[in-house]
């Protein structure tokens, strides 16, 4: 039998820094009180939750703190089980590895969940790399979709690409993925040989870090000027 909801406590969506850059001015005061209050969370690894909440709350007494592990492994039944840990009233909050909770990020399971259940969620603000990625690429802002990871195989990864930009030119909406940060020059190579080179492509890297940057260029622009991204968390954009 379903728990009522007012037996539960409430789910917060904690959202983190976008790189090792950057202190508690970056964040809301409200994410900070609920950060210093809070002993359950769910991550994908302990190890880097841990240091975002160090850097949150300098004085936190980390081995009071319950961690549970919430990643891609995670099923369905995982996530129901625990949501049942919010039970008498605990709150408890969603830590993700870079920025907000949820959003290319396996949180979701665990939000579906507390829905399922009654449990309330409460998404709390921070940086999201995509929505800044897309706010400052110039593309649609009213339109976009949002693909995470497109396929390793490059045949599979030129046939998405393909299929990508031809949604993109014929209806205008901005189409958003990511790669692995090592792969960022692979993508980029495959991505200047298959477009047209009067597509748009947005590349945003490092965003809100020191040496972040924003560019829109044609194909034809980023092929003439092709250099090498790096190992840096990276999200492309395909407009017209």
């Amino acid at each position: 039998m379903m728990k009522r909801a007012e037996d539960f406590g409430t789910l917060y969506l904690l959202p983190v820094w976008l790189g090792e850059h950057g202190g508690v001015e970056q964040l809301p005061p409200e994410n900070l009180a609920i950060a210093e209050r809070i002993t359950l969370y769910f991550t994908e690894h302990e190890k880097t939750a841990r240091h975002m909440l160090r850097r949150m709350i300098p004085s936190i007494d980390l081995p009071s703190l319950v961690m549970h592990r919430l990643d891609k492994d995670s099923t369905s039944r995982d996530a129901e089980e625990l949501i049942q840990l919010l039970r008498d009233g605990r709150d408890a909050a969603i830590v993700s590895e870079a920025g907000m909770p949820g959003i290319a990020d396996p949180g979701a399971l665990l939000v579906h969940a507390a829905h399922r259940a009654g449990v309330a969620v409460v998404p709390l603000i921070g940086p999201s790399s995509l929505f800044l990625a897309l706010a400052a690429s110039g593309l649609s802002g009213q339109h976009f979709a949002f693909h995470g990871y497109l396929p390793v195989k490059p045949g599979e990864r030129k046939a998405a690409i393909k299929r990508l930009e031809a949604d993109a030119l014929r209806t205008g909406a901005a189409q958003l993925f990511i790669e692995t940060p090592y792969r960022n020059d692979a993508m980029l190579a495959e991505l200047v040989s298959t477009c047209s080179p009067n597509t748009q492509l947005t590349i945003a890297i490092d965003l809100t870090q020191p040496n972040g940057s924003v560019n829109t260029r044609r194909i034809a622009e980023w092929k003439r000027a092709l250099s090498e991204l790096g190992k840096r968390p990276a999200v492309f954009i395909l407009g017209r």
